[in-house]
């Protein structure tokens, strides 16, 4: 049985002011090590990456931008924050970069606030078709504030129509486009995006945060040389620490500057910003450009044993680092069957499926991905075995015993794969 190691050098001084506190890091540390982790929007840092963002970096009130403070006592900080805007430009390719966003829904919220009026109409994919919140759905802010309308996915194939995108574009002429998700398990027509949204007169904003890391890559298609504005969350494919970041092209860089800061935000989190910038220097090594390619094979691995296995996934299979299915056919609900893949220590999300007949709460599908599991060291194989125990727990949701059989099977198989950065023996 793996157990904690109290001497984690990293965390000494947690453990002797709040043991308590200090108790359920290391539990969560455990947990993360023994686990198969396949929610799509999740990952490993490297140690770098934590320490980055765990230092005196955290002291820091800096309102305004590098050069542009309100207070004094910039002057490391000027620098770094102009490193990562620099790296993040050099990486994506872009124009200009904003690092202060402190998540992906604000930094939407951002991108609207700079490009449109109140009152303007948002075009994005509807949520329960893979859609975020914040393209304008109706539960978030950004349906209050602006019109929102949602295009959908084909009701046979569930993949984009783009002549149907094209076609609402032109009848109900946007102000702006948003093409992204965070369960659409194809790739994106950047390009085709571009080109409707300059022929309905409207900007264009690509969402990337789940395949940032997959685009530098060169694994997925780039929105960059046609989108307005590109935002990206700085964790998921990307293996950076919680943050968010807007890309665009230099005649919006004013507009998206002000509103991020003074506009929906005071002093950035200059600690997470660093920890970014430790991420983008990674991420431009050829490792990392193997280590995205790998996802995608290995979502494919996954993807086709579990289709082997009887699991009806949505679109068929999957171009990215995603898979979600539909676990009808396995007559099984999504909720009981990703609390049962929890009991086994495989870590999954329950989602939503494009015309789902079920509520969201407790809907008909699971969303898996391979970002984690590639960070280990995983390949092929692993994701044919991984979807041998899945199997074997959608057989087994109400039998403990068998569950308990399958996680001490995964907990041996994940001892061969040490997760960055971590403490445990």
């Amino acid at each position: 049985m793996t157990t904690t190691d109290v001497r984690d050098p990293y965390l000494a001084e947690t453990e002797h002011v709040d043991p308590e506190i200090f108790r359920l890091i290391k539990a969560e540390e455990q947990y993360q090590v023994e686990t198969v982790r396949l929610i799509p929007s999740e990952n490993y840092t490297s140690r770098a990456v934590m320490e980055a963002t765990g230092s005196v970096l955290a002291n820091k009130y800096s309102e305004g931008y590098p050069g542009k403070r309100y207070y004094e006592g910039q002057r490391n900080v000027d620098e770094i924050e102009t490193i990562v805007i620099d790296r993040a430009k050099a990486l994506f390719g872009v124009e200009h970069a904003n690092v202060q966003p402190y998540s992906g829904s604000p930094a939407n919220l951002a991108v609207y606030v700079g490009l449109l009026d109140l009152g303007d109409t948002i075009m994005g994919l509807a949520l329960p078709h893979g859609g975020h919140l914040t393209h304008g759905w109706t539960a978030s802010a950004t349906s209050k504030f602006w019109k929102s309308i949602r295009y959908e996915v084909d009701e046979t194939t569930h993949l984009i129509d783009y002549d149907k995108v094209r076609e609402m574009a032109l009848r109900e002429r946007p102000r702006i486009i948003v093409a992204g998700a965070t369960a659409y398990p194809r790739s994106f027509d950047f390009k085709l995006f571009g080109e409707i949204a300059k022929e309905a007169g409207a900007f264009f904003l690509a969402d990337i945060s789940h395949i940032a890391g997959l685009i530098v890559a060169g694994a997925h298609p780039d929105p960059a040389p046609y989108a307005d504005a590109v935002m990206t969350t700085t964790h998921k494919t990307l293996r950076g620490p919680r943050g968010a970041m807007i890309m665009c092209k230099e005649e919006h860089a004013e507009k998206i500057d002000k509103a991020v800061f003074p506009g929906l935000q005071g002093g950035p989190h200059e600690n997470t910003i660093a920890g970014v910038g430790v991420a983008l220097k990674e991420a431009a090594t050829p490792e990392f450009r193997e280590y995205g390619h790998q996802i995608v094979a290995n979502a494919k691995a996954l993807a086709a044993e579990l289709r082997e296995r009887g699991f009806d996934l949505i679109t068929g299979g999957t171009d990215n680092h995603l898979v979600l299915m539909d676990l009808t056919a396995k007559k099984v609900i999504g909720k009981k069957y990703a609390k049962a893949l929890d009991r086994a220590n495989i870590v999954a999300n329950y989602n939503t499926i494009p015309f789902d007949p079920r509520k969201p709460f407790s809907p008909s599908g699971l969303r898996i991905g391979t970002p984690s599991v590639t960070t280990r060291g995983m390949k092929e194989d692993d994701m044919r075995q991984i979807a041998a125990w899945m199997d074997q727990v959608a057989d087994n949701v109400k039998d403990e015993d068998a569950l308990d059989r399958i996680a001490n099977e995964v907990r041996d198989f994940c001892r061969n794969f040490p997760a960055p950065g971590m403490h445990v023996v």
